[in-house]
């Protein structure tokens, strides 16, 4: 049985605002909307901002994307192939989607089996496009990309990408950018079998959504109309802001912004938030609505 509200303290400094860094993309946007906390100037073309945490090293990372353009064909090592090559972990990912225009879809995984000769005739000539599975998106769709998966995002969305802090990229497909390709790197540990949809997951309590269970991370989403987010000793967790008006502890909260959690903190008001914490295990006892 969850402990009591009452009977959990809540501690100064236990939420923390992280800083958003926007980076220039070739395929990013001018005007960011509500998730852009007012980061564009209208000029500078933004696609990614980085919310950062303290420490060397954090194991996860959360950036939104703003995309005006397709990104570039691409696959992420996993653990072994990353360690492999000297870094400290691989690349698992999730997209939450926050917005989309009419049409937009996001590739991932590959229509059907293929091999390591075929795509990469298609990544060089760009047929590689045409074997992607291409999903529709809208506002709430939730994509778990785990490393070895070939995917692509399209043009027209706005999203939290979730991620393991790994900043290894293998381009197989660029639409034609001056940016070098990965095709031995990228091919060597691409997943070459047929997308196959992801059962889905029970709720693990009153008020919260599994989305991801591991083995990296795992991701919730909340609808909150008020409640206490209970970290376990030693655990982080990220708390990204989708929509509403509420104040963690007792500070204000802005759609677009991520919070790093490490002690009991309260949550008043209404808001649909995204908590995401390391490792494969689904806290019991994370959110205690009031």
């Amino acid at each position: 049985m969850a402990a009591r509200p009452e009977l959990l303290p809540v501690l100064q400094g236990a939420a923390v605002r992280l800083s958003p860094r926007p980076l220039e993309k070739p395929w990013g946007r001018t005007v960011l909307g509500p998730w852009g906390l007012d980061l564009g100037d209208g000029r500078k073309p933004i696609g990614e901002v980085h919310h950062c945490a303290a420490g060397d090293d954090p194991p996860l990372l959360i950036k939104t994307l703003f995309t005006s353009d397709l990104l570039s064909v691409q696959v992420h090592p996993d653990e072994t192939a990353a360690k492999a090559r000297g870094g400290r972990r691989g690349k698992d990912e999730a997209w939450v989607v926050l917005a989309a225009e009419p049409g937009a879809k996001i590739g991932k995984g590959l229509i059907r089996d293929s091999d390591a000769a075929t795509l990469r005739a298609a990544a060089q000539d760009g047929a590689i496009m045409d074997m992607l599975h291409w999903h529709d998106c809208a506002a709430g769709d939730v994509f778990f990309t785990p490393a070895g998966t070939i995917h692509a995002i399209g043009a027209g969305v706005t999203l939290f990408e979730i991620q393991q802090n790994c900043d290894v990229t293998y381009r197989l497909f660029d639409h034609g950018r001056d940016r070098p390709l990965n095709l031995d790197d990228g091919l060597a540990v691409a997943d070459m079998r047929a997308w196959v949809p992801p059962a889905p997951l029970p709720s693990p309590g009153p008020g919260r959504e599994l989305l991801i269970a591991g083995p990296s991370f795992v991701l919730e989403r909340l609808g909150t109309g008020g409640g206490r987010l209970v970290p376990p000793a030693g655990t982080t967790l990220w708390v990204a802001v989708v929509s509403g008006t509420a104040r963690i502890g007792s500070d204000p909260l802005a759609a677009g912004e991520v919070w790093a959690v490490t002690a009991p903190v309260q949550v008043s008001g209404h808001a649909e938030l995204l908590v995401t914490y390391a490792g494969g295990t689904v806290v019991a006892g994370l959110w205690i609505e009031d």
